[in-house]
């Protein structure tokens, strides 16, 4: 195809309130360097750590939930540490999920790659890093998918074959990526397992991750969502101020935190595992460590991930094993009506958003 010299996108101009989302119709098109394809995107969703890195929430000196500041921004935001890895540079073009076709290929790569559809691994290892733990995010420590065109490394381009729409596919890279890297490092089996936050993109996505496995789980969420939930492959539902069972879960699959969160340690059996990649209730908890050592458990943090986590959830797909869960759908244009849908919670699964 012919490339246009620009292209329609939004601008994440610094951390802060909504404003700082800036939509433009005049930013240059990318161009794949060596290693690199460039990806015209045909869909994307919008996730937590969008809204986060918008705020600045990821900065210690913010202590509060993730929602209490998200129109806003976070007040004592520092940007030295307002991303995942540390300070951003500025203007960063946000957006984790993308399902998109490769229209161009740098020097090195492979021409047959032009015209595949693929899905972006969004969590990944830097190119040409030697520090086996430095962590790039699509959308976050380099430009992403809030516009017509990207770039990434054509191994983190995974080429996709299904039946699914582009907005369905666009679902799954973060949220369900992020939910199958705690279930891979939980090493959940046919056990039982509580998940918190268990309605939005990655508490749904982990529900049927974990019913693949064979696991009896347990979702927390508001009653008007159990249904839902349960047609997702939930065997049982707890209200979000329903008192929880002791002594009762092999894992728990933790996205919220906050002030409830020593019940999560007294429901788990012993030896049993708790594992987190989220904080919606709060960054800040207390820990009784002699239920932590007289019980036998295991506390495990859920970022990076093997190198298997992504091509698994692309063979999930198309295998047909997991289904995508889309609430809504906003034009690009329309970035900060769709964030603040998505920070309503009133949905299940994901918002996404499509490309002109």
């Amino acid at each position: 195809m012919t490339l246009p010299s620009t292209m329609k996108t939004v601008l994440l101009t610094g951390h802060g309130g909504l404003e700082k989302l800036v939509y433009r119709e005049d930013v240059p098109v990318p161009r794949p360097g060596p290693g690199e394809v460039l990806i015209r995107v045909r869909a994307l969703a919008v996730n937590n750590t969008d809204v986060n890195t918008r705020t600045g929430w990821y900065s210690k000196a913010v202590r509060g939930d993730t929602n209490s500041a998200a129109t806003t921004g976070c007040g004592g935001a520092s940007d030295a540490d307002g991303a995942w890895s540390g300070a951003l540079s500025f203007p960063r073009i946000q957006g984790a999920d993308c399902c998109g076709e490769i229209v161009a290929v740098g020097e090195g790569v492979d021409a047959g790659r032009v015209g595949q559809r693929v899905l972006v691994r969004p969590i990944h290892r830097p190119a040409g890093s030697e520090d086996p733990h430095a962590l790039h995010t699509f959308g976050s420590e380099r430009d992403g998918a809030f516009a017509q065109f990207t770039v990434i490394e054509t191994e983190h381009a995974v080429a996709i074959d299904s039946p699914l729409t582009d907005v369905e596919l666009a679902s799954f890279p973060c949220a369900f990526s992020t939910a199958e890297g705690t279930i891979q490092r939980a090493d959940l089996g046919p056990e039982r397992v509580l998940i918190t936050g268990a309605s939005g993109g990655v508490g749904s996505a982990a529900i049927q991750l974990a019913k693949r496995r064979g696991a009896h789980v347990t979702a927390v969420t508001s009653p008007s969502k159990a249904e839902a939930l349960r047609e997702l492959g939930a065997d049982a539902i707890l209200g979000r101020e329903d008192a929880l069972p002791t002594d009762s879960f092999d894992v728990v699959l933790d996205l919220v935190g906050g002030p409830r969160w020593p019940e999560l340690l007294e429901a788990l059996r012993v030896r049993g595992r708790y594992v987190t990649s989220g904080a919606i209730a709060g960054p800040i908890v207390e820990l009784d460590l002699r239920t932590l050592y007289l019980k036998d458990q295991t506390l495990i943090g859920s970022t990076r991930q093997d190198p298997r986590v992504f091509p698994d959830l692309v063979a999930y797909v198309e295998r047909g094993e997991i289904r995508p869960v889309v609430a809504d759908v906003h034009p690009l244009s329309k970035i900060r009506s769709a964030q603040e849908a998505f920070l309503k919670k009133g949905h299940i699964g994901k918002i996404a958003l499509s490309i002109p």
